[in-house]
């Protein structure tokens, strides 16, 4: 397998890629659970130390709070490694603040500055 997250060019020694995860769409927790375990699957099967981020957009965000359904499967993730944010201009617009979020789930101003910044260092994209 290829050495994926690293760089062949001299010029982007040193850039960190990764795989961005984007779970958006209505407040579904088959559809975000399904990105968590893509995203797990991703872990076991790229190399070590390759970054992965599943960011979610929408009202999904909403599941991703304290006491939530899914907060077991957020764990799970986190616990692998996978860096799980929500979108705060979706928070917002469920009326949720970023410290209702379960532990260890961070939050991103705009999830779609986010996703552009991510490609434009040459991260993978997958919309889940």
């Amino acid at each position: 397998m290829p050495n994926v997250g690293s760089s062949d060019n001299a010029a982007d020694a040193g850039a960190v890629r990764g795989l961005l995860v984007h779970s958006a769409g209505p407040a579904d927790s088959a559809g975000i659970s399904a990105a968590l375990r893509s995203a797990a699957n991703a872990v076991a099967a790229l190399d070590p130390g390759v970054p992965v981020e599943v960011v979610v957009q929408g009202p999904g965000v909403g599941l991703l709070a304290a006491g939530s359904t899914l907060e077991e499967p957020v764990s799970e993730a986190l616990a692998l490694g996978i860096r799980i944010l929500a979108c705060g201009n979706s928070l917002r617009s469920v009326g949720l603040a970023p410290g209702e979020l379960s532990s260890g789930v961070g939050s991103v101003p705009a999830a779609i500055a986010h996703l552009a910044a991510r490609q434009w260092e040459g991260w993978a994209y997958v919309r889940l």
